[in-house]
């Protein structure tokens, strides 16, 4: 087990250096482009680009200049944005990363507990009213695009049921640190967590009811029916646990993808400065080293992630324990 831990620390190590090295590769060796004039900014005076150029060593080798954007990201953590009049870039991030991680991770609990619970109950219930109305519903939370869904809920918890005993309690749009205020931040949270929620509910619940319904057609299902098991017990023990596989790998890719700024019109919609609000104003603006810096955030949660799935694989799922 440690030395599968080990062989996978590996790799996640590998795969962060050849994302770091792509996006650098892209950004910043683009042949016929300056990469100290882009840095710099539009209409900068020469003079400015001219000291990015040997502050950053772009009048070097270039393994020499991914040495220095590496160093300066990762261990001295200097990175300036020059678009930003000299922000720090490192900072930035990390400010932003909790939002964007109190985010997604309410958001997850709500959706993996939803999820199951309506692909357990739709397949317990295949082809009756409860089954066929589950699905439609999750057909409906699928259909309903994230910006619009969030508008409709900051109208009716915002504006025009504010001032009612429903939503009396809903603080105004923005971000409460859980350090500072717990309630606060929960309350702040709720509503963006059900809005990101929602869609994924609907996702989840119709791909593991497809999965549960294959998997009662499978000869260990008849086995356990035939050993006496109960439903419940079946459902539970036998048919849920190896229907999760594909429900896990697909929570892996959509939370690191998340993490990593996918949940921007969330974070627009309710007024949260997180990673992907922080990425379209570097995108914008045209900011590199700030896009480098969430580009290489976003590979760190969406790689993190899959290893994290690979090792539940083993909890889960005996037959893989030995791949």
């Amino acid at each position: 087990m440690a030395i599968a831990l080990f062989q996978r620390l590996l790799q996640m190590i590998f795969v962060m250096f050849g994302i770091s090295a792509l996006v650098f590769l892209i950004f910043f060796a683009t042949p016929g482009a300056d990469p100290a004039a882009r840095i710099a900014g539009r209409n900068a005076a020469q003079e400015t680009v001219e000291a990015i150029r040997k502050d950053f060593g772009f009048d070097r080798p270039l393994p020499v200049q991914y040495a220095i954007m590496m160093k300066r990201l990762f261990v001295t953590q200097d990175l300036t944005s020059f678009v930003n009049r000299g922000l720090k870039v490192v900072p930035q991030v990390l400010s932003a990363a909790p939002i964007t991680l109190s985010l997604v991770f309410g958001a997850a609990v709500l959706w993996v507990v939803g999820g199951v619970a309506v692909g357990v109950i739709a397949a317990m219930t295949r082809g009756t009213f409860i089954d066929r109305g589950l699905m439609v519903l999750a057909l409906i939370g699928v259909s309903m695009p994230v910006f619009w869904f969030g508008e409709m809920m900051n109208l009716v918890s915002q504006s025009r049921f504010h001032d009612t005993w429903l939503f009396s309690w809903v603080p105004g749009l923005g971000y409460k640190p859980f350090s500072t205020d717990p309630w606060s931040w929960f309350k702040t949270l709720i509503i963006p967590w059900f809005t990101l929620a929602a869609l994924y509910i609907g996702i989840y619940g119709r791909v593991l009811r497809a999965n549960l319904v294959e998997a009662y057609q499978e000869d260990f299902i008849r086995t356990a029916r035939a050993k006496g098991l109960g439903p419940m017990r079946v459902m539970l023990r036998h048919a849920l646990r190896t229907s999760l596989i594909p429900f896990v790998t697909m929570f892996g890719l959509d939370f690191g993808v998340l993490v990593g700024g996918a949940a921007l019109l969330t974070e627009v919609v309710f007024g949260l400065n997180g990673i992907g609000r922080l990425t379209y104003q570097a995108l914008l603006n045209l900011d590199l080293p700030m896009i480098l810096a969430t580009v290489m955030y976003a590979s760190f949660f969406v790689v993190v992630a899959n290893a994290v799935v690979d090792m539940v694989y083993v909890l889960i799922d005996p037959r893989v324990r030995g791949v």
